[in-house]
């Protein structure tokens, strides 16, 4: 099958083929493309992005392949997965920059730093993609201290449109580089992440556990804590588990301390002890490789309602009223509330095209569950939105099921989305990189 793309060395999966049922699916959703192209070397990528775009085909890129919406897959298209573009290497171990192919994923970059005593902010999540989760943000376990996955990139080497390779950074192609810091893949395909990684030493991680009927004086003073507590500390307040009991379920408050030392983890993480009835508590020193989890993969005919928002310090009272009484009523998603603010903050609002700096809060709600059950439960999902809307803003585009203009209006602002449409114009102005939170080069 290799003439089908002239020059093409990599593998080529069509739907003949005995792999393609996997190959042709992401972890979340279903397709069917004409082929699933797997590149070994940046010129393999040169030649598929040349075929999907000179045959005007649907093109879709797969890094980890866990966005919500299915990014990863198309039907009738080309699919090139990067799964063979993985690797890492520490270039300057002065700087702690690696290189990291556009195909690895967030576990084995951990696994491989460890050794070295090394640590990118990524996400949580040991199967997710590098460049999924950093072209469009990445809120994990370090955001507090070291901000987004984003804020750590340097440069990185992308394939455009029209099949140049070149280099964004700081000095090179400063648009672009300002552009795939937030637009996501709207402009190329990262071939390869530079990132500065930062000294790390095993961290206190962990849930604090606490009764559902204690989450709405809880919740708040959570909150409240988290704005004076010490950068090192990252917290998830999580509610509304249905396999913990629904609107029984607990509220578990998860820590990670980024530090060894246990007296200071102690001073960071009682206060939030102390907040209500502990019944459970498992926070220990934990290596940070292992605090990332596996991935989950749902079967067959279950699908996830994803949706997100941020929350500004005076809007916090509200939403969490809000989100509480959603979250202890029968039909309520699941809900998880993130801090952010810390280091997230400190980055001008302008310096990338992540476009919600100053929020305080980061939040999710999500259905899981075969179509009757997601259709049954839509006019609570829409309810409890249409009460959060006046006092939420924007969305999180990494937890998005749906990709329609309202939710890109929500993930860039308007100067945002001005800025990235003449990036786009630039680099991509036929929209061949149309599978995502399309910026439209109009």
């Amino acid at each position: 099958m290799s003439a089908v793309v002239e020059g093409f060395a990599g593998e080529i999966v069509g739907p003949e083929d005995a792999g393609y049922d996997a190959a042709s699916r992401t972890v979340l959703v279903g397709g069917s493309p004409a082929y699933v192209l797997r590149p070994t070397t940046v010129e393999d990528v040169r030649k598929a992005v040349g075929y999907a775009a000179g045959r005007g085909l649907p093109l879709a890129v797969r890094g980890g392949g866990h966005a919500f919406p299915g990014f990863g897959t198309n039907d009738g298209g080309v699919v090139i997965d990067l799964v063979n573009l993985a690797g890492i290497e520490l270039v300057d171990k002065d700087k702690h920059v690696v290189r990291i192919g556009g195909g690895t994923t967030w576990g084995q970059v951990a696994a491989a730093l460890a050794p070295h005593g090394l640590a990118i902010s990524s996400g949580d999540t040991k199967s997710v993609g590098v460049g999924g989760l950093t072209l469009t943000g990445g809120i994990g376990w370090k955001v507090r201290k070291y901000g987004l996955a984003l804020d750590s990139l340097v440069a990185a080497e992308v394939v455009t449109a029209a099949g140049d390779v070149v280099r964004a950074s700081a000095d090179e192609n400063h648009e672009l580089f300002w552009a795939i810091r937030g637009g996501g893949g709207n402009f190329g395909i990262v071939t390869a992440f530079e990132f500065a990684a930062h000294p790390t030493t095993d961290i206190h991680f962990g849930k604090v556990v606490f009764p559902a009927n204690e989450i709405a004086e809880v919740l708040p003073r959570w909150a409240e804590y988290l704005r004076t507590a010490p950068a090192e500390l990252t917290s998830i307040a999580a509610f509304a588990n249905p396999f913990l009991g629904g609107p029984e379920a607990p509220l578990e408050i998860q820590v990670a301390y980024d530090g060894d030392d246990a007296e200071l983890a102690a001073q960071a993480i009682d206060p939030i002890r102390a907040l209500g009835t502990v019944i459970a508590d498992d926070v220990a020193l934990t290596p940070y490789a292992e605090v990332l989890v596996d991935g989950v993969v749902p079967p067959p005919g279950i699908q996830f309602v994803t949706r997100s928002a941020f929350v500004d310090k005076d809007s916090v009272p509200d939403v969490l009223r809000v989100l509480a009484e959603a979250g202890t009523s029968q039909g309520s998603p699941v809900i998880a509330v993130r801090s952010v603010g810390g280091a997230v903050a400190q980055v001008a609002d302008d310096a990338t095209a992540y476009a919600h700096r100053q929020a305080e809060l980061m939040f999710v709600t999500m259905t899981v569950g075969p179509p009757p059950v997601i259709e049954a439960t839509r006019p609570a999902r829409e309810q409890l939105w249409n009460t959060l809307s006046p006092h939420v803003n924007g969305a999180y585009a990494n937890f998005l099921s749906e990709a329609e203009d309202t939710d890109v209006a929500a993930v860039y602002p308007a100067k945002t989305y001005e800025r990235l449409a003449a990036v786009k114009r630039e680099y991509d102005p036929e929209n061949v990189f149309a599978g995502n939170h399309n910026v439209r080069p109009v």
